[in-house]
Formats: C-alpha cells, sequence, structure tokens
C-alpha cells in the first residue's frame, strides 16, 4: 500500500510516499519512502514573518515539482499509489488551498481514496516515525509550535482529548515576538536556540507562569514576552547582555512546558510523553523532557528532527492509520483556518 501526501498548511511546500512498514508488537507502522520540504523562510525573513500571500503563490509556483520530486525519490510511479493524503487545516487557507486542490486532483485522476488530515494530528503522528518503538496508548503529547501549544491526551487513533492550551500566545510565536524585539532575525527559535548557549540561564529570574496549579495545564506565555519587553526598554547601564536575556527567557519557557507535561502526564497515571510541533526541535526543551521524564520513570519519545517541522511524511503517517480503518474523505473536502483537533 502507497500513500502520497501533500502538506502545504503555511510555508512549507512537501510531498511524501509512506508505505507499509515495520511490524512491531504495538501493531505495522509505516515507512517513509521520500520526504521532499521546500522552505519559504528566505521570503519572508525581510517582513520578520509568514505573509500570506507570498505564502500561497510560492505553493502554486512548486507544487508539482515537489510531489515529482517526492515520487522520484521513492521511485514509484502515479500508477502505484493506492491513496492521496493532504493536510486541510489548520492553517493558512490560501495555503491549505494548494496542497488540497492538488491532492483532490491526483484523487479524481487515478480514482483512489482521499484522506484529509488535521495538521495537528500529523505532528501527534510524527511519533510514529521515531526509530524507537511506536508510542503505546494512551499517551501524552505535548504540542509546541508557532501557532499552537497544548497537551493533549492521545487515548488512541483519531481519540484525542486537550488537557490544556494557550490562552494567548503559542510558544513559537513567543520566540519569534522575542527574537524580532531583539532584533535577531527570523524564524526567532532557532536563532534563540542557538545564541542561548552563550548565555547564562539564571540571569534574569523570569516568571514561570501558570505554573502552581497542580490540576490545570493551561499556558500563558504573553507575560514573558511582555516581561522581555520591559526589560530591554530599561537604561542601557542595566540591561543584561542578549545571550543572558535569551537563555533566561528560553530557560523559563521549557520549564513551564516539561513540568506542566510530566505533571499531566503523572496525574493521569499514563507512563509515555511525545513531543510534536516546530518547537520540538529545540535543544533545551528536548535534554530537558528527556531527563526530568527519566527521573519521574516516564517514557518520553521525541521524533527525529526532519520531522518536527512541517512535513508531509507526518500527514502520510496519519493518513496510513486511517486507510487501515477505512476513515476516507471525498472531493467535497474543504480546507479550514481554524479546524481543531
Amino acid at each position: 500500500m502507497l500513500i502520497l501526501s501533500i502538506e502545504t498548511s503555511c510555508d512549507e511546500t512537501s510531498a511524501a510516499v509512506v508505505t507499509d512498514g515495520t511490524s512491531t508488537s504495538l501493531g505495522t507502522r509505516p515507512e517513509v519512502l521520500s520526504n521532499v520540504i521546500a522552505s519559504q523562510t528566505e521570503f519572508h525573513k525581510k517582513y520578520g514573518g509568514i505573509v500570506p500571500e507570498i505564502a500561497s503563490r510560492k505553493h502554486i509556483e512548486v507544487i508539482n515539482l515537489i510531489i515529482k520530486e517526492a515520487m522520484e525519490k521513492a521511485t514509484k510511479g502515479f500508477e502505484d499509489i493506492n491513496a492521496a493524503a493532504v493536510t486541510c487545516g489548520p492553517g493558512l487557507v490560501g495555503s491549505l488551498l494548494v496542497g488540497v486542490c492538488a491532492a483532490k486532483a491526483i484523487a479524481y485522476s487515478l480514482n483512489i481514496p482521499l484522506i484529509g488530515v488535521n495538521h495537528l494530528e500529523g505532528h501527534i503522528y510524527a511519533n510514529f516515525l521515531s526509530p524507537s518503538t511506536p508510542p503505546p496508548f494512551p499517551f501524552i503529547c505535548l504540542m509546541v509550535s508557532g501557532g499552537h501549544t497544548m497537551i493533549v491526551e492521545v487515548k488512541d487513533h483519531g481519540k484525542y482529548k486537550i488537557l490544556g492550551q494557550t490562552r494567548d500566545d503559542a510558544a513559537g510565536e513567543a520566540f519569534d515576538k522575542v527574537a524580532r524585539l531583539l532584533k535577531l532575525g527570523f524564524p526567532g527559535g532557532p536563532i534563540i536556540d542557538k545564541l542561548a548557549k552563550e548565555g547564562n540561564p539564571h540571569a534574569v529570574e523570569f516568571k514561570r507562569p501558570m505554573i502552581e496549579d497542580e490540576f490545570k495545564y493551561d499556558f500563558s506565555f504573553s507575560g514573558i514576552k511582555t516581561a522581555v519587553v520591559n526589560l530591554v526598554h530599561r537604561p542601557s547601564s542595566i540591561v543584561p547582555r542578549i545571550p543572558d536575556i535569551v537563555a533566561s527567557f528560553q530557560q523559563a519557557v521549557v520549564d513551564v512546558l516539561v513540568e506542566k507535561t510530566i505533571k499531566a502526564a503523572k496525574n493521569k497515571n499514563i507512563n509515555t510523553i511525545c513531543l510534536a510541533g516546530g518547537v520540538s526541535a529545540n535543544s533545551l526543551l528536548r535534554s530537558q523532557m528527556l531527563k526530568q521524564g527519566e527521573e519521574a520513570g516516564l517514557s518520553v519519545i521525541i521524533p527525529p528532527f526532519e520531522y518536527t517541522t512541517d512535513n508531509a511524511a507526518m500527514i502520510g503517517c496519519a493518513a496510513y492509520y486511517k486507510f487501515i480503518n477505512n476513515k476516507f474523505s471525498d472531493l467535497s473536502l474543504k480546507p479550514s483556518a481554524i479546524l481543531k483537533l
């Protein structure tokens, strides 16, 4: 069985080919034959963020080439494809529309099933592409990206319960805004992660927001961002070095993410934690979740770096389990900017 999957929810144009893979004690999981990603970061850098109109136009320019490259890398022809999968939301509507139209055209012309995939669901399923054993159900997933920050209880394939989420800025959004404030560049996450290694994470004691309540798992990161703004606007003689500021900021955000996720797992008596989303590539978050998870007696699964940011392989992985459970879409599938998990 072969699935051609497409991801165009934001500013990455990606296509992948996924097939039946390794059998494990927890069932068969898919194997990625190809995963091609075209990033638009260079086109958006000068604006300090994603420009939706530019993003959708760039998707149109490269989508056919990316699909062709994915097929060639998988050494497969369209006649071999058994289903077409695509991200249908949430995301930028103009960007989503490009991918959805491409997948519909492929499904219609080949007379094969169409599978619409929630982008957030795709990030969760990136954990099934880890070299380690797939996560056993139920597990706790920390979804952390530029647009979303939430703790999800994953009960089974397609069965999710959101335990907590951000009330304002997502963690990745806060990273981008702080990087913009400090004139560090875009995207902010990787830049801050690198620069923080040169700083003292205890130089500034930023408050860890909403961390006190043992049984509440919501987040708020606008306060930390505002604290950075206030710090930078002090007289220059008492402002810490920028590496110290970003190291302290990053430490505060990671402390909140890790502590709340581990609390959720322990309170729910769940033994496995997974990470998902672009911010799961952050080196401090990965190391601290592994360390503190192990100290708490929990198993921690983290996707390989290539599956943390937006990519079609994770969409194909989610679609694989929909396919084997006969959960298909039809040609009336529409993109949605606010599709919920």
